[in-house]
């Protein structure tokens, strides 16, 4: 189901074109995505990424105010809008998926936090699909771009992506990107928050493009790499060396 940091950009997009339908992906099993991430990651790793993972709950209790904070600095509305048409389904790859865009016939569609949209998902969508990134294409692609470009000692990359969709992870042709500047106040949490602020504009005018048949991909010079969740070692370490949390 869609997520607080899903709404604010959904709640905008519903308030410039009005309401729309959303297909919610269910979650994948905790044992299948542990499974899939030691086979790419290996053991070790992802014992790390499951600490990390518990660990933010203690996160959750230090960021609550600050939320609150970015909430009314920027006017965000992370509720659940009863507008908007929900169909849920197991799987973005899931025929009944394919079964909802068929009978919808979108003109355009926006991806926001969903599994990487297999081949036989995306051939049959005939509209423009466009997914919202919080990180800076290419050189922070998969999971949390905009904490490891900071824990990287790149601030000057700590932002969002709006970009068309293909086969890989986050590889597709830039639209449009923004960045942000994190406060001492900010953490792992909270920088989400700030990313589906300042997407909000950038998915409107992707959207618009689409719609009026006007996409114009940009050219972007960076490296390209892709991140996963940080392990619970190297989030203290590096919150501890560099005051990155």
């Amino acid at each position: 189901m869609p997520s607080p940091q899903s709404w604010i950009v959904i709640n905008a997009l519903t308030k410039h074109f009005g309401p729309v339908t959303i297909i919610a992906e269910g979650r994948e099993s905790k044992l299948a995505l542990i499974r899939k991430r030691i086979r790419r990651q290996g053991l070790v790793t992802v014992l790390g990424q499951i600490g990390f993972v518990l660990f933010q709950k203690l996160l959750a209790r230090r960021a609550r105010r600050r939320i609150a904070e970015i909430a009314a600095e920027y006017g965000l509305e992370p509720e659940p809008n009863p507008a908007c048409e929900l169909l849920p389904v197991k799987s973005v790859n899931s025929m009944a998926c394919r079964a909802a865009l068929a009978m919808l016939k979108p003109d355009v569609v926006l991806v926001i936090g969903t599994r990487i949209i297999g081949k036989e998902t995306l051939q049959s969508i005939t509209a423009p699909v466009i997914n919202f990134h919080s990180g800076i294409n290419p050189k922070y692609r998969g999971q949390a771009g905009g904490y490891w470009a900071l824990a990287s000692g790149d601030p000057e990359n700590a932002g969002v992506t709006v970009h068309l969709v293909d086969e890989g992870v986050d590889t597709g042709a830039v639209l449009y990107q923004a960045r942000f500047t994190a406060s001492p106040a900010d953490n792992f949490l909270t920088y989400f928050y700030i990313q589906a602020a300042i997407a909000r504009p950038l998915a409107i005018n992707a959207v618009e493009d689409a719609l009026s048949g006007r996409l114009k991909p940009v050219k972007v010079d960076l490296p390209s790499q892709q991140f996963y969740h940080p392990t619970l070692w190297f989030y203290l370490r590096t919150a501890w060396t560099k005051g990155v949390w």
